[in-house]
């Protein structure tokens, strides 16, 4: 399909062209803006007007605070007896039934019936919650 030969355009060096790094000195590159045997003096970092942001560490992410995410919305419901109905895969739906007892960004803990055992659930694989009274 392609029968096209291309020449090596790569030119490999000889022994004798290549120099090593302790071969090299400053004299071998010039710094721009300057003659030769001019003194080089490093430049002072510019004055910083960039401010620090106010206390990222304890500002709480909006996904938990704000009504208009899942996880807000869980969180008032904390106590309440709950059927969740996950997706696994493509088309299995399984279902747990429990207390709901906290919620967190990317997971919610339910308490199963009848134990005192506590469960882990990917909230990224919920599908439904029902929530009864």
């Amino acid at each position: 399909m392609y029968p096209y030969c291309y020449p090596n355009c790569f030119k490999i060096p000889n022994a004798d062209d290549t120099k090593r790094m302790d071969d090299f000195s400053d004299e071998d590159f010039p710094v721009p803006g300057t003659t030769s045997g001019q003194p080089v003096t490093p430049a002072a970092p510019p004055p910083s007007t960039a401010q620090a942001p106010d206390s990222v560490i304890g500002q709480t992410p909006s996904v938990i605070t704000d009504i208009g995410f899942t996880q807000a919305y869980l969180k008032t419901q904390i106590g309440k007896n709950v059927r969740i109905e996950f997706l696994i895969g493509t088309n299995i739906l399984t279902d747990r039934l429990g207390v709901l007892t906290d919620v967190g960004i990317s997971y919610i803990i339910i308490r199963p019936e009848g134990t005192d055992d506590k469960m882990l659930c990917d909230i990224y694989s919920i599908k439904f919650i029902t929530f009864y009274s």
